[in-house]
C-alpha cells in the first residue's frame, strides 16, 4: 500500500471548518484507505489481454485488427479468439447491478449542457494535479500531453467525450461510444504496463502508473468538479443532476477499466471529501514534469502560422478561452508554480457571459423544450469546435504506441 499523509495545513484547515459547520473535509478512514489501496490496483483483466497480444507474440498492429473485428462482428462469431479476449468482453458488455439507465441518461444530458466548457474546466483542473509524479510521470512517457502534441491528445479525449455523451449511447450495444471506451481501456493497460517497467517510475513511491485511484480522480473530474466550479460561469447545476453525473462517470469508468468499490462517492459532499484528500495528501514531486506539461498545453491552442483570417481569429479566441479556465480552475498556490498565460482576456469573456447563461439555465428548468435546445446546441457548438480541428484526421486510441524516451 502506498503511504499517504495528510498535510498539517489541511489538518488545520479540517478542524477550522469541522468547528464551524460540523463538517469533516476529509473521507471516512475506510474510504482512505480504499484510495491507498487503490494506487496499487491495475485492470487485471483487460491486463491479461494485452500482455497475451499487444505486448505479446501477436504484436500492435494484428492485435488492434482483432479488437477492431471482434468490435465489428462480437467475439462470439470469432472461433480463434484468445481466451482473454472473450473474458475482457464478458466483463465489458456486462451492466452491473447497481446501474440505473435513467441516471446515466441525466447524468449524460448534463455533460451535453455543459459541451465545451466541461472539457475546458476539466483539463484546467487536470492540469492542477500535475505537481504529483504518479501522474506526470506515465503522461510526459507517453508524450500525449507534451508540448506540440497536448492539443491532439486533448481533441482525442474530446472525441470520446463526444460519443459517451450522445443520448442513449453507453448503454447501446455495439454503439461507436462504447467502441472508443473499450479502445481507451486497452490504450491505458498497454501504456500502464510500458511506464511500470521505465526506470523513471518510482513503484515504492507511486504504486502503479494509471491506478484505479487516479483513474476515479478523472471522473471526479467529470463531474463533482465542474459541476460546482462552472456555477460561477452560470451553469446551474441542480444537486440531483450533480447525484445524477456522478452516476454517469462511475458506468463510464466501468467501462474503461475503473472498479471504485469501497470509495466510489454516493453524495457530491462525499466527492469533495475525496478532492479536498488528494489535495492534502499530494507530494509535490514531479520536478521539472510538471512545468513541462501545464505550460505547454495553452499554448498548443496557439494558430499556426498558416492560419489567416477568420480561422486565425477563430482559434485565437479559443486560446484566450482556454487560458481563462485555467486561470479561474487551478488552484492559485499552484498556477502560481508556472509561467503561463494571464488568462485575463479570456477570463473576462468567460464572466461576461456567465449571466446570459445563467439565463437560459433558468429557462430550460421551466420548459422541457428549452432544455432540448439547450442541450442540442450546445452539444452542437462543442462537436464542430471539434471537427474543425480534427479535419479529416481520425482519433486512433493507439495501445501499440511506445514511450517517447
Amino acid at each position: 500500500m502506498v503511504e499517504l499523509t495528510v498535510s498539517p495545513a489541511h489538518r488545520r484547515m479540517r478542524r477550522t471548518v469541522h468547528r464551524l459547520t460540523r463538517f469533516d473535509l476529509l473521507p471516512a478512514p475506510e474510504v482512505q484507505r480504499a484510495f491507498a489501496d487503490g494506487q496499487t490496483a491495475g485492470d487485471p483483466v483487460a491486463e491479461r489481454f494485452v500482455a497475451e497480444t499487444y505486448h505479446g507474440d501477436l504484436g500492435p498492429e494484428r492485435s488492434r485488427e482483432l479488437l477492431d473485428h471482434a468490435l465489428r462482428v462480437g467475439v462470439g462469431n470469432i472461433p480463434d479468439a484468445p481466451e482473454s479476449l472473450r473474458e475482457l468482453f464478458a466483463e465489458f458488455d456486462t451492466v452491473p447491478d447497481w446501474v440505473d439507465p435513467e441516471l446515466v441518461e441525466q447524468g449524460a444530458a448534463v455533460w451535453r449542457r455543459w459541451g465545451y466548457s466541461l472539457g475546458a474546466v476539466g483539463n484546467a483542473g487536470t492540469m492542477d494535479t500535475y505537481t504529483e509524479g504518479s501522474l506526470a510521470v506515465p503522461l510526459s512517457l507517453s508524450g500525449g500531453y507534451a508540448g506540440a502534441s497536448a492539443l491532439h491528445r486533448y481533441l482525442e479525449t474530446t472525441r470520446w467525450w463526444l460519443e459517451v455523451c450522445r443520448p442513449g449511447a453507453v448503454l447501446t450495444p455495439g454503439s461507436r461510444a462504447r467502441e472508443v471506451s473499450l479502445k481507451v481501456r486497452v490504450m491505458h493497460v498497454s501504456v500502464r504496463a510500458r511506464v511500470a517497467e521505465h526506470p523513471e517510475w518510482d513503484a515504492q513511491a507511486h504504486g502503479l502508473p494509471i491506478s484505479q485511484s487516479e483513474m476515479m480522480l478523472t471522473l471526479l473530474g467529470g463531474s463533482v468538479g465542474p459541476a460546482l466550479g462552472l456555477f460561477a460561469l452560470g451553469f446551474l447545476t441542480s444537486p440531483a443532476e450533480m447525484r445524477a453525473v456522478l452516476h454517469f462517470n462511475r458506468y463510464l469508468g466501468h467501462l474503461v477499466g475503473c472498479r471504485v468499490d469501497g470509495m466510489y462517492p454516493e453524495t457530491v459532499a462525499d466527492g469533495l471529501r475525496l478532492l479536498y484528500y488528494f489535495d492534502a495528501t499530494r507530494r509535490h514531486d514531479s520536478g521539472p514534469l510538471g512545468p513541462e506539461l501545464v505550460e505547454g498545453f495553452v499554448p498548443s491552442f496557439a494558430p499556426g502560422p498558416q492560419l489567416r483570417g477568420l480561422s486565425r481569429l477563430r482559434t485565437l479566441y479559443h486560446l484566450q478561452l482556454q487560458a481563462g479556465y485555467t486561470r479561474l480552475f487551478m488552484l492559485p498556490w499552484n498556477r502560481r508554480r508556472y509561467d503561463l498565460p494571464s488568462g485575463l482576456p479570456g477570463t473576462a469573456l468567460l464572466l461576461l457571459r456567465a449571466p446570459l447563461i445563467a439565463a437560459v439555465e433558468l429557462a430550460r428548468r421551466a420548459s422541457p423544450a428549452v432544455d432540448h435546445w439547450w442541450q442540442r446546441s450546445s452539444y452542437r457548438r462543442w462537436a464542430r469546435w471539434h471537427a474543425w480541428h480534427v479535419g479529416r484526421r481520425e482519433e486512433r486510441f493507439d495501445a501499440g504506441q511506445r514511450l517517447r524516451r
